[in-house]
């Protein structure tokens, strides 16, 4: 894979889709008061994010941090070129999300039948019947669609996905007026190759949809992939600050690809990536206070990589000594 030089990429947009308060909040064992959910999400708004997926209008009883969905989507204070999207698993959750103000319905089904079996409890095609429900539904209504497509890079169970599976799951929706596919490598199974491969197959059949590339670093191939992803042709993608997240089938795991440290390589490559760095960076450093617990982010603990240090003040002393030995 050839890697893109700064030059080379600084005409292309780059779009980071924030996922945390959703992705990352929903496996804490601590629930996060509502007004400390909003108040994050109030921030990450004014940090240049094209999305934040702010929670899942799932039952309380199956989520319980994420319980509070209606009170967070309607107490938050909106910014222009933000959209607030949730994710939504049936009717009745894209019921409740569409009258707490959800700009976008974020339906999900495994491409993966075990997968989908042991997470949704139904097959796909029972899942993709479902979906096609809400679909409807949210057309009816106005809202914007986007279908995640969980397991697209392979199966902790199945092993590799057919890549023509997960196209055929994609275009069944495209062709319902689905606005948006993400493809998720949802246990980090995935390689750089592979992705490009799925990305660029992607692109050749649906040049005119919006596609967004969902990364986990579990086995630390995150960032590679999302750069494969790129070169491929992807322009968007999900990440969660601080990398908060993880998956029940790959015990363990790290969260999602950290948000601040995949806007620090893009940006330090030259991509148009037009998120504020330093201000997101203050929010992440925010989140052991807010969890109780540290984040895996590294450039949260190593600082950017054009951060430079104060040179010792020993250094004149050790440079004369250096002349002198010449």
């Amino acid at each position: 894979m050839s890697v893109s030089t700064p030059a080379k990429a600084s005409g292309q947009r780059i779009f980071i889709q924030e996922v945390g308060p959703r992705d990352g909040f929903q496996i804490e064992g601590r629930f996060i008061p509502t007004g400390e959910k909003i108040a994050l999400i109030d921030e990450l708004s004014l940090c240049g994010l094209a999305k934040i997926e702010a929670t899942s209008f799932t039952s309380p009883k199956a989520i319980p941090a994420l319980a509070d969905a209606d009170e967070v989507m309607r107490g938050l204070r909106r910014q222009p070129g933000v959209v607030y999207t949730a994710l939504v698993p049936n009717l009745r959750g894209a019921e409740r999300a569409l009258a707490a103000g959800a700009d976008e319905l974020n339906l999900v089904m495994s491409a993966s039948e075990t997968h989908n079996l042991l997470n949704l409890r139904m097959t796909r095609e029972q899942s993709r019947a479902r979906l096609l429900e809400v679909v409807a539904l949210a057309k009816g209504a106005g809202a914007a669609l986007n279908v995640s497509l969980s397991c697209s890079f392979g199966c902790p169970m199945e092993g590799e996905v057919p890549p023509a599976v997960v196209l055929e799951l994609a275009g069944c929706f495209l062709d319902q007026g689905v606005g948006g596919i993400t493809l998720c490598d949802t246990t980090g199974m995935a390689h750089p190759g592979q992705v490009a491969e799925l990305c660029r197959a992607f692109r050749a059949s649906f040049p005119q949809a919006e596609l967004t590339v969902h990364l986990h670093n579990t086995r630390g191939m995150g960032l590679a992939n999302a750069l494969a992803a790129v070169e491929a042709g992807a322009d968007r993608f999900d990440a969660s600050l601080g990398g908060l997240g993880g998956c029940p089938y790959a015990p363990g795991a790290t969260g999602n690809v950290c948000t601040e440290d995949l806007v620090h390589m893009l940006q330090a490559m030259g991509f148009r990536v037009d998120v504020d760095l330093p201000r997101l960076l203050a929010a992440a450093r925010t989140l052991p206070g807010l969890l109780g617990h540290d984040v895996p982010g590294q450039v949260l603990h190593a600082g950017q990589s054009l951060d430079l240090h104060p040179v010792p003040a020993t250094l004149a002393e050790i440079r004369v000594r250096a002349l002198g030995q010449a």
